[in-house]
């Protein structure tokens, strides 16, 4: 009975792709705290980042660095809003063309994974089931990405970009299906900001409370 159960809870674990399928079907929202390392193939010395997240599918998300410094990006449903505070610049695009067929639209898209990625079995390490997705779109920007699933939560992405720097993310503090307040995706532009880009219309018109 016991080599039964050990056998079942491997075979569980090792389905990290069912994991993610089931993860994004069933988290409509979702809230925690992440920490990002980034590493250079050069093996320059990794620049480390952390901060919190929110998002509410498909399209809103608001994902701010808090260290080493401050930026936030906001996705309000049709626009991707990027502020430097320490530059006070804001940069603007249409959600579609900024997501695509990226990591972030596993997270904020519309859940169609089929339709920008081919997942595969990546294996079990420390108890995380890993998914390996490649982009079907040459232009996704990176060339290889890995998701790591445990107990059906999201735990860990890696990704590698067309230049071999790696971007690793842990999600701490993660809770699903919040009830998130609306105004925390909108964006309103900070007073003497400069702004790039144009935003389409819609997100123009939706612009809510400025940022504190």
């Amino acid at each position: 009975m016991i080599v039964l159960l050990t056998t079942a809870a491997l075979a569980q674990a090792a389905d990290g792709v069912a994991q993610l399928r089931s993860f994004v079907a069933e988290v409509r929202s979702a809230e925690g705290e992440f920490e990002q390392v980034v590493s250079a193939r050069s093996g320059r010395r990794p620049q480390q980042a952390a901060g919190s997240f929110a998002y509410a599918r498909p399209g809103k998300f608001h994902w701010e660095y808090v260290q080493p410094y401050r930026q936030v990006l906001v996705g309000d449903g049709s626009a991707l809003w990027t502020w430097d505070p320490d530059l006070n610049q804001v940069t603007v695009r249409a959600i579609g063309d900024a997501l695509g067929a990226t990591p972030a639209a596993i997270l904020f898209g519309s859940g169609e994974l089929d339709d920008s990625f081919e997942l595969g079995d990546g294996g079990v390490h420390d108890g995380v089931a890993w998914v390996d997705a490649r982009p079907l779109r040459s232009d996704s920007g990176f060339e290889a990405l890995r998701i790591g699933m445990a107990d059906g939560q999201l735990r860990e992405m890696e990704m590698r970009d067309n230049f071999g720097q790696t971007t690793s993310i842990r999600f701490t503090r993660l809770r699903t299906n919040p009830v998130l307040a609306d105004d925390r995706f909108r964006f309103s532009v900070p007073a003497g900001a400069d702004l790039i880009g144009e935003a389409p219309a819609e997100a123009a018109g939706r612009q809510g409370a400025a940022l504190r």
